[in-house]
């Protein structure tokens, strides 16, 4: 893997752009149309900083723009996932600051989220070790969530006297694990194990630690042979319906559903299907 971007690299015309943003606290590389980001302060438990914030916020934004990636793995090295925000470099500057200040950096911590729910591609977290505070956040952002028996996840906030209401979390985790599970995770701060999450369906499986990339790159696959327009467009879906009513749902999704009816894939998988054979999406 490599840096992004630090040095000269040969990327894809599609993703260049990638290439302008400073990536010194992630490695970054793609393989098959699959883009791997992996936080990349092990020492610190891939603890986050005001500028990896702003880097991996930048980054997913720039995504919408990446036509060859048709999905994106996110983890952490070292064995964990990310411990949250760095308490010497975020928690003890944030006492220091003003309320202009403390808002703006609360709006970059929920912009990194719209981005990554924003962004087409697919997200997959790899999950393992802790996933704390900001950490369990960038989990619950993304699409979806791979974890092993060694994962710790804890919304921490609560106990160092913040509310749990942070980056998004009051809306999207009830839609996850049910508003009363949500409710105990956001209130008490407490952590659960790994089996515990996949119970609760934070989780959508476990994997051992040692085949836990393999089995993101293996999802990560399947999804990018797949229809990467129909993707993009269920992702959004899924986004927009939080807002609607089911009247209104439908009717967007009979919208949604006609334009992906109107695309060459749709066509490929007709012909396949006629012909007995596997469609090759292309994602136009």
């Amino acid at each position: 893997m490599r840096h992004l971007p630090g040095q000269p690299h040969q990327l894809p015309v599609n993703h260049t752009l990638l290439a302008a943003y400073q990536g010194r606290h992630f490695l970054y590389e793609v393989t098959d149309k699959t883009a791997r980001i992996t936080l990349n302060r092990a020492e610190r438990k891939n603890s986050l900083t005001f500028d990896s914030y702003n880097e991996l916020r930048n980054l997913f934004r720039a995504m919408s723009e990446a036509s060859d990636i048709k999905a994106i793995i996110l983890a952490g090295a070292g064995g964990n996932f990310c411990s949250g925000g760095d308490v010497q470099e975020i928690i003890g500057a944030l006492t220091k600051l003003d309320m202009p200040g403390l808002l703006a950096f609360t709006r970059l911590t929920g912009d990194l989220v719209k981005a990554m729910r924003s962004c087409p591609q697919p997200v997959i977290a790899a999950i393992d070790g802790v996933c704390a505070g900001a950490g369990a956040i960038l989990a619950m952002a993304s699409d979806v969530r791979l974890g092993t028996p060694r994962s710790k996840i804890a919304f921490l906030f609560t106990r160092v006297g913040l509310a749990g209401c942070d980056m998004g979390a009051c809306a999207l985790l009830p839609r996850i694990i049910g508003q009363g599970r949500a409710t105990e995770l956001l209130l008490t701060g407490r952590s659960i194990s790994g089996e515990e999450a996949e119970r609760w369906g934070f989780l959508n499986r476990l994997c051992a630690s040692e085949v836990l990339l393999t089995e993101a790159m293996a999802l990560a696959s399947e999804l990018t042979s797949g229809p990467s327009f129909a993707h993009a467009m269920t992702k959004r879906m899924l986004q927009q319906e939080w807002n609607m009513g089911v009247d209104e749902a439908i009717e967007a999704e009979a919208q949604a559903q006609a334009i992906c009816m109107a695309t060459n894939d749709f066509h490929r998988a007709y012909h396949a299907f006629v012909n007995k054979r596997k469609p090759e999406f292309k994602g136009d």
